[in-house]
């Protein structure tokens, strides 16, 4: 049973995310990206992003709190690729502040991002990960039950480097 609480972001969380949003790049990423191109991304821009998604829902956010602090936070909402159906959702992001990772907090999120996906009418959900970033694939293989599409697989620039992401996939149940 998880000691995380999961409930829709508020402004006042805006900054909170942005923080875990930032440190979870830097973290995670640390040795597929270069350093010039993480140090791009501020808390300042990021908080400006999560605070406009926030008051126009899109997409939809839910945080993860430890004793009323902030430690996680997942962006959901309708897929974004091209000529999908309707039913298909997709989770924009899903980040876990390093301090909390494999403890739990990455379930509880995925778990009321699933309950707001069903909520929506949604049958199926997509995911998109890097292709090198284990810890992510792992989460979403391992512990939520995503499956990899082979032939989705495609080439993304991050500065000057490419990298390829893979889109995962499972229903939404």
């Amino acid at each position: 049973m998880s000691s995380y609480s999961v409930r829709p972001a508020s402004a006042r969380d805006a900054k909170a995310i942005a923080e875990i949003h930032v440190a979870t790049w830097q973290a995670a990423y640390k040795d597929l990206m270069p350093e010039d191109y993480l140090k791009t991304m501020t808390v300042e821009k990021r908080q400006a992003y999560w605070r406009e998604a926030i008051e126009y829902s899109e997409p939809q956010l839910l945080v993860a709190t430890d004793a009323d602090k902030v430690v996680g936070f997942v962006g959901f909402d309708r897929s974004r690729d091209a000529g999908t159906k309707s039913t298909v959702g997709e989770i924009w992001a899903l980040y876990v502040a390093p301090a909390h990772w494999g403890k739990g907090a990455g379930v509880a999120l995925w778990d009321g991002a699933r309950d707001g996906l069903k909520e929506e009418g949604c049958t199926q959900v997509t995911a998109w990960s890097l292709l090198r970033n284990e810890r992510a694939l792992g989460f979403f293989e391992h512990a939520a039950g995503f499956k990899r599409e082979m032939p989705s697989l495609k080439t993304v620039a991050f500065g000057n480097i490419k990298l390829e992401e893979i889109r995962l996939k499972r229903t939404v149940d």
